[in-house]
């Protein structure tokens, strides 16, 4: 499958850019002039255009607008462009460029959510988990849902984070597993192993046990449990000994509950008693509020007072006693009502002081019963430490529990693991892998002679890893300089796509690398003779200045971009 457009529109459906490749070496190529000594290439989208390819086929949103080195720092402007402006990213796949009617794959993308979220391929609308399936069965039949992969399978073939551009095989993310590892080169180089599925579950699963057993044991071992779990035993046994020798009173159990009932009796008796009390103070002082209203006054001197009111007002029938005397029997009523109460209230006082006396007097029957000398007080210190040594009993124990299942499962696991690696582990597989790798350094070495005039190859080796065995897929002749790590790495891209090829193994026939200005000129020259006689897509980003003059050609240089002429078109 190789790359046939990417096209980058606003939802209005305005082009922003329409890239085409071709088989061979593409460019993208930044023009930006080189001013002062400063290096040019910063934000004018070359590495982009490689994410936008990666993200049609699968990869987050996030990446397109987050800084590759730190991913919580966004550039807001991009974000913002191409959300506001609905922008739409298509990739055009086709098995084969040289034919005009070979199949195609068109994919398509925008930035948008919910409804207004665009993810289609070959026009039909997909979920996230349709679209990976989608492209899965697309572009490697019947694999989906299986190990490795669809992202993993295709991460060599897209490099543009600096853990692909500077690890030849271990490319994928910093969390992944070396069993991980083992089964995408297993697949990659022809070795389907039916099992490889069920060996990374697990794998997985005896991760997740021996992560539990050991936060089980992160303050003790399980030797240092099961010490201290006997020495618990034996400090109760010593004290259940101190109870059964103690001298308690037989029915010590049945006096005990009826000494708490009676205790709970006098809080009841208690509590009426202080309700009854209170209400029969308020009403005392209720009456002694109206007592005092009821009048007193000088009646005589009130009676002249009266006598000058009647000269100058006719007609009032009632004199002054009359409404003294009205008005005192009003109070009396007053507090005749309010204290009628009260002979109830003493009775019901009386009788629950005689209640509680009562209560009282069988509460210390009941006590001197109980406590014999001072046994009450050793028992109830007894129990005390009997109860904090059961809970640090039941502590342990239930640790002991789980760890003894997590052994359990561990075992179980392992043994499902070692069947599973007996078989992965024969020699006839061992020989399967060695002829597929010996097929693939043909390869390997041809191209690396070609553009170093040096021989890489492949080597598998077993290892073993806290007991578990791995194949280990690793290159000869490491280089540790940049340049010449670069070269390792897109001579294995070109070498396998050319292995797969020979082998029948479905694979896509495009490359995407950045930042080959890291390469030396000469062996890009080199790798553009190279694709183009072998009919692969290598597409590369790099900035002018350090391309050679011989690539600097439009048969070679698919995008030019720079300061004045961005990706998206937009400036700050």
């Amino acid at each position: 499958m190789f790359l046939k457009s990417l096209s980058i529109t606003h939802g209005d459906g305005t082009i922003i850019r329409d890239i085409l490749f071709h088989p061979g070496l593409n460019l993208i190529v930044d023009e930006t002039p080189d001013e002062s000594g400063k290096e040019t290439g910063n934000n004018v989208g070359k590495t982009t255009v490689l994410k936008l390819v990666d993200f049609c086929l699968g990869a987050k949103a996030k990446g397109i607008y987050s800084d590759q080195e730190n991913k919580r720092n966004e550039y807001k402007l991009v974000k913002n462009f191409l959300i506001e402006n609905s922008v739409c990213v298509s990739l055009l796949l086709k098995d084969d460029l040289f034919q005009e009617r070979s199949r195609e794959v068109l994919i398509e993308r925008n930035f948008l959510s919910r409804k207004y979220k665009i993810q289609r391929i070959n026009g039909k609308d997909k979920t996230d988990d349709e679209f990976e399936e989608t492209l899965t069965d697309l572009l490697f039949p019947g694999h989906y849902g299986k190990k490795p992969t669809f992202r993993q399978i295709i991460a060599h073939n897209i490099r543009y984070e600096d853990l692909s551009i500077n690890n030849t095989l271990k490319n994928l993310n910093r969390y992944t597993r070396d069993d991980e590892y083992e089964t995408l080169y297993l697949f990659l180089f022809g070795c389907d192993f039916e099992q490889g599925d069920t060996k990374q579950e697990l794998r997985a699963q005896i991760d997740i046990e021996e992560k539990f057993r050991k936060r089980l044991e992160s303050e003790q071992t399980k030797s240092a449990y099961e010490a201290a779990l006997n020495l618990i035993q034996t400090d109760i046994d010593e004290l259940e000994r101190q109870k059964a020798s103690l001298n308690l009173n037989p029915n010590f159990e049945s006096d005990l509950e009826k000494l708490n009932k009676i205790k709970y009796e006098i809080n009841l008796a208690s509590s009426e008693i202080g309700r009854l009390e209170l209400r029969r103070e308020l009403i005392s002082e209720a009456q002694k509020e109206i007592q005092a209203s009821k009048s007193n006054i000088d009646l005589q001197q009130l009676q002249q007072i009266y006598q000058q009111a009647t000269s100058l007002v006719s007609g009032l029938q009632k004199t002054f006693q009359d409404l003294y005397d009205f008005h005192n029997r009003m109070v009396e009523s007053k507090i005749k009502f309010i204290i009628k109460d009260l002979p109830e209230i003493d009775s019901k006082l009386a009788a629950q002081r005689e209640h509680l006396n009562s209560l009282l007097a069988e509460e210390t029957a009941l006590s001197s019963v109980i406590i014999q000398s001072d046994s009450f007080n050793v028992l109830e210190q007894l129990i005390v430490g009997l109860n904090a040594k059961y809970q640090k009993k039941g502590d342990y124990e239930n640790t002991l529990r789980q760890l003894g299942s997590v052994e359990s499962k561990l075992i179980e696991l392992n043994n499902d693991l070692i069947a599973i690696d007996n078989e992965l582990f024969s020699d006839e597989f061992a020989l399967k892998i060695k002829d597929q790798i010996n097929k693939f350094n043909k390869h390997f070495s041809s191209v690396s002679n070609e553009l170093y005039d040096e021989k890489y190859a492949l080597k598998v080796d077993t290892k073993t890893v806290k007991g578990r065995r791995l194949y280990e897929f690793t290159a000869f002749n490491l280089n540790f300089s940049s340049g010449k790590k670069q070269g390792e790495i897109s001579c294995f891209d070109i070498a396998y796509t050319l292995f797969a090829d020979e082998e029948n193994i479905p694979c896509m026939h495009f490359l995407l690398n950045d930042k080959k200005e890291l390469m030396h000129g000469n062996q890009l020259l080199r790798i553009a003779n190279l694709v183009n006689m072998k009919g692969i897509q290598f597409i590369a980003s790099i900035l002018k200045d350090k391309l050679p003059g011989e690539l600097n050609k439009d048969e070679f240089v698919i995008l030019k971009l720079s300061q004045g002429d961005k990706l998206f078109r937009i400036e700050e």
